[in-house]
């Protein structure tokens, strides 16, 4: 399963932002592994992180990661340099955002003419 999430950073945090990701701890990497977090990918455009998350099951992994000592101090840490989550409409909250569309998903269907010439 693929994850897409939304944040935003906090005015003047990017430096402070990339440089705490240039190696995140052992244990959040060792926590992501028992969570069965298989790869996290981050992408920043402006003040906005876009973030691709590759796992099993996204809500069994959070609850894991969620109730974890290593999650805590983290999210302490990096908290204050990230105003928050958003979800696919921009309410707060660390949700998943809204797939639209997929090459990889389509490729598998049947062709079919649009019209649209």
């Amino acid at each position: 399963m693929r994850i897409a999430l939304h944040s935003t950073l906090r005015p003047g945090a990017v430096d402070d932002y990339l440089r705490e990701h240039a190696r995140v701890p052992d244990d959040l990497r060792a926590l992501f592994d028992r969570a069965g977090i298989r790869d996290w990918t981050i992408w920043r455009s402006g003040d906005r992180l876009f973030h691709l998350v590759e796992c099993d099951d996204f809500d069994h992994a959070m609850r894991i990661i969620r109730a974890d000592d290593a999650d805590r101090r983290w999210q302490d840490h990096i908290g204050r340099f990230v105003e928050g989550f958003l979800g696919p409409d921009g309410d707060e909250g660390y949700v998943p955002m809204e797939k639209v569309w997929r090459l990889e998903e389509q490729r598998a269907e049947p062709v079919i003419d649009m019209g649209l010439d």
